[in-house]
């Protein structure tokens, strides 16, 4: 089983005809989309999380539920709005994002117990809270917790850069958590903004590094491998990554226990990326999940 902590917001996705622009409301938060997608994989997870006792926040509850989500761990807050997400989209389904989040639901977190993380085989760390100090320490706590229980630790860098207050502080806060997990998952670009050279230094982890249209990489213990993808014709490339990470997890879930082999890391990778680039062959994160036999269909042609 797995659980995911951290956001869960609505993604504002714009489009615009005849001079006007409007908004598609659609669920969304890095964390909780790698959850969605765990479940469309048919993997056995909860999230964590916390929404606003307002409209966005009651959507969210509900599309959960009705995706089949456990919502017993979302949190509702009467005091604090839900995070938004505004979403441009550029020709080739590209986006760029604008975060309306200032003292929103998701700066405070509920509280982890230790049955549930007894529960869990990875842990899945979300990273739009690290822009708080007390989130921070709340994270770190959630990973020293699952590794006193023997638990995989699993963290997807996902820098936005509007969330946080100048790149240094952003990087350093960062590499607090990528130190203490176990899993981490970079873009190609956040290997640049990290530097390649701390990434190699990360080599007593499991390195996933997704490259867009070349695919993916994984780095292991001073080895490595590119891992090609499928072609398609994207539409928005919103949660690609969260879907690529989950079925990455999916895989690598079902040989907890087991040695890491490089075969196990092609596999989990292979698989990783037909989700992730299928999943952009609609508009949202989560709406256009293949499911599990959609994946296996393209992986064994």
């Amino acid at each position: 089983m797995l659980v995911c902590i951290g956001e869960i917001l609505a993604d504002m996705i714009g489009e615009e005809k005849n001079g006007i622009t409007t908004y598609e409301r659609k669920a969304g938060g890095a964390p909780f989309n790698v959850a969605c997608a765990l479940k469309r994989f048919g993997r056995d997870v909860k999230f964590v999380g916390s929404v606003g006792d307002d409209l966005i926040g009651q959507f969210l509850i509900r599309f959960a539920g009705d995706f089949g989500m456990d919502t017993a761990y979302i949190h509702k807050n009467a005091e604090r709005n839900t995070t938004l997400a505004f979403v441009e989209l550029n020709e080739e389904g590209e986006r760029s994002f604008c975060f309306y989040r200032k003292n929103t639901a998701d700066y405070l977190m509920p509280s982890v117990g230790d049955g549930l993380l007894m529960s869990a085989d990875i842990v899945c760390i979300g990273s739009l809270m690290l822009a708080d100090p007390d989130c921070v320490e709340y994270a770190l706590d959630v990973i020293e917790r699952a590794h006193a229980l023997g638990k995989t630790v699993a963290f997807d860098v996902n820098y936005r850069t509007d969330i946080y207050r100048d790149k240094e502080s952003a990087v350093k806060t960062y590499k607090r958590i990528l130190q203490a997990a176990d899993i981490v998952k970079f873009s190609e670009d956040e290997v640049e903004t990290f530097t390649e050279d701390y990434v190699n230094s990360l080599s007593d982890k499991l390195v996933l590094i997704t490259l867009g249209k070349e695919g993916s990489e994984w780095r292991y213990k001073g080895k490595k491998n590119r891992v090609p993808t499928i072609s398609v014709k994207p539409v928005d490339t919103t949660g690609a990554g969260d879907a690529f990470f989950a079925g990455a997890l999916s895989v690598l879930d079902r040989s907890i226990g087991s040695p890491i082999t490089e075969k196990l890391l092609d596999e989990a990778l292979r698989f990783g990326n037909v989700a992730g680039a299928l999943n952009t062959t609609g508009r949202g994160a989560i709406d256009n999940l293949p499911d599990l036999d959609t994946v296996n269909k393209y992986i064994n042609k």
